[in-house]
């Protein structure tokens, strides 16, 4: 990664460099605007999951608006996040690890977990501090996300209720953690698991030290942005209603919500073929990954290399991206300008999240360039 000096706004950079490479513009005012929403609105402790964009100039942004907390994946992560924020709150909520992860997460002073089975609890116990907080994760079959993570993490409520047992006889401080799901934007799935949480601690007769609710807050994609608000609202209403005066700390953990409108996706047409199909200078592989799996944002422009907009009837075009792999494609064509020629620049908004984690340098391709802009 290579940041630029500070340029107006993407069109600016796009006329003065007309870049070949994919890049993503970065705003900072935007990001911190972001997690300002998030510490002010949301009833509880705001921590930032690394994995949807783990860039320092990201996690330095957080930082400065306030965000003590990060939630790590893996000991890079931690490491990262150290490296901007040497006192800053770390949380490993990934549940399966390694003896030798456990290791660097207990030197790196890592102090909360989770888990979703008894022997992911044993490899914790004496090997990282008794005072850490051991949350037990739950999985519930809730509706209203893209996609879901019960298959892979988390415990149905019995399973939980003797989970959470366990890990207050081992010493640890009892917690629940649940996420509802990727690009969330319902608010009942938040209660159906708060309601879920409150009935496994009164089945366990544990008191519980904090209920962690997740990420997958939505990002905005199509129409109307997510309304984050009523989701804070409803999470504050759901835990006074079901836990009353012994109501746990609340902790979340945006990752796509958080990053996601701090960062829009340039990216150039490479060929237009006589069917209509284009060819990107970025594909599956790289930063479009996220459209392959969700769907792509409807905040698109299309700009001329003379600057201007393109403006054409909207015409559905099949996307290929530049490696010589045929799966190399969106799944769904998008609907792009008629007029759309080669060389013009497409600027994608609200792409923040994952597209840097995830591209690869595949065929020798690959989105490796952030520009900080002053506005997006």
């Amino acid at each position: 990664m290579r940041n630029r000096p500070e340029m107006t706004d993407p069109r600016a950079h796009l006329l003065r460099h007309a870049p070949d490479a994919p890049v993503l513009y970065f705003s900072p005012a935007r990001l911190q605007a972001t997690a300002r929403e998030f510490i002010e609105g949301f009833p509880g402790l705001v921590t930032y999951a690394v994995k949807a964009n783990p860039g320092e100039e990201v996690l330095a942004n957080l930082v400065r608006a306030g965000i003590g907390a990060f939630d790590v994946a893996s000991p890079e992560e931690m490491r990262a996040v150290r490296a901007v924020a040497p006192k800053a709150v770390l949380h490993y909520n990934n549940p399966v690890r390694s003896p030798a992860e456990v290791a660097t997460a207990a030197a790196l002073d890592v102090r909360s977990f989770s888990v979703d089975c008894l022997s992911e609890l044993y490899k914790l116990s004496g090997k990282v501090s008794q005072t850490s907080e051991v949350s037990v994760r739950l999985a519930l079959p809730v509706p209203g996300a893209a996609y879901h993570f019960g298959d892979k993490f988390g415990t149905d409520p019995g399973s939980a209720a003797k989970l959470l047992r366990a890990v207050a006889a081992c010493g640890f401080t009892p917690s629940i953690a649940f996420h509802p799901g990727t690009q969330c934007a319902d608010p009942q799935a938040w209660a159906s698991y708060i309601a879920a949480a409150a009935e496994i601690a009164r089945a366990a007769g544990v008191r519980l030290n904090r209920l962690n609710v997740g990420g997958g807050f939505a990002a905005h994609r199509t129409g109307a942005a997510p309304d984050l608000p009523a989701i804070f609202e409803r999470i504050r209403a759901e835990v006074a209603t079901q836990f009353g005066p012994a109501a746990p700390q609340l902790v979340c953990e945006p990752g796509r919500a958080m990053v996601a409108e701090a960062f829009t996706l340039g990216l150039r047409v490479k060929a237009v073929r006589d069917t209509g199909a284009i060819f990107l200078n970025d594909g599956v592989y790289g930063g479009l990954t996220e459209i392959r799996d969700i769907g792509a944002p409807d905040r698109i422009a299309v700009i001329a290399p003379d600057g201007t907009q393109r403006s054409g009837a909207p015409r559905a075009r099949i996307v290929y991206g530049p490696t010589c792999d045929s799966i190399d494609r969106l799944p769904d064509p998008l609907p792009l300008p008629g007029d759309l020629a080669d060389g013009d620049h497409i600027l994608i908004a609200g792409m923040g999240a994952y597209t840097r984690s995830v591209s690869t340098a595949f065929n020798g391709y690959g989105l490796r360039d952030v520009v900080t802009v002053a506005r997006l």
